[in-house]
């Protein structure tokens, strides 16, 4: 996995961040055309409910800029040790500069590192296609547009069945969500 220098340094999120990374997630979806403005609110049920599994974030001169959030899928069948990635947030002035990338592979290096067996996005194909994502018709993820739903397994056998979200994403619809 590629490492991204800038002017950014990123780090686990902590108790103290919560409003930061809240107002960093509602100006990097105030504008997005795929947002129903709920991705603030997804963050504060996961961390609730204790299903982060992962919080990073970025910072540049002592302000967060940026922020992923990683936490378990269930997947019929019973496969475990996968995760869905998202929300990832990038504040407006920060974005294009690498902070989204840098926060993309230190979570999936840390998945990694931590036994995952995989990771499963919603989102622009394009995007997360450079992380090694990859539509799969071996999981499915109701609602979701044809071809938006990604897999990132970090082991040789995908699982195969549909992929249930943590309660917390009920607030966003994937059928909401359309991409060109």
């Amino acid at each position: 996995m590629p490492s991204v220098q800038s002017d950014f340094s990123l780090r686990a999120g902590v108790q103290g961040d919560v409003e930061a990374i809240g107002a960093v997630t509602r100006d990097a979806f105030r504008d997005h055309p795929h947002s129903r403005q709920t991705e603030a609110l997804i963050i504060d049920a996961l961390r609730v409910a204790g299903a982060l599994s992962l919080s990073l974030v970025a910072e540049r001169m002592e302000r967060i800029v940026g922020h992923i959030t990683f936490s378990p899928v269930t997947i019929t069948g019973g496969a475990s040790g996968w995760y869905a990635l998202g929300p990832l947030a990038v504040a407006p002035e920060a974005q294009g500069a690498g902070v989204g990338t840098a926060l993309v592979w230190q979570g999936l290096r840390h998945l990694r590192q931590q036994g995952a067996a995989g990771c499963v996005a919603l989102g622009e194909p394009a995007y997360y296609g450079r992380f090694g994502f990859r539509s799969t018709p071996a999981l499915r993820l109701k609602g979701a547009p044809a071809g938006c739903f990604l897999a990132r397994p970090f082991v040789r056998v995908v699982p195969l069945g549909s992929v249930s979200y943590h309660a917390a994403f009920d607030l966003a619809d994937p059928a909401d969500w359309s991409f060109p």
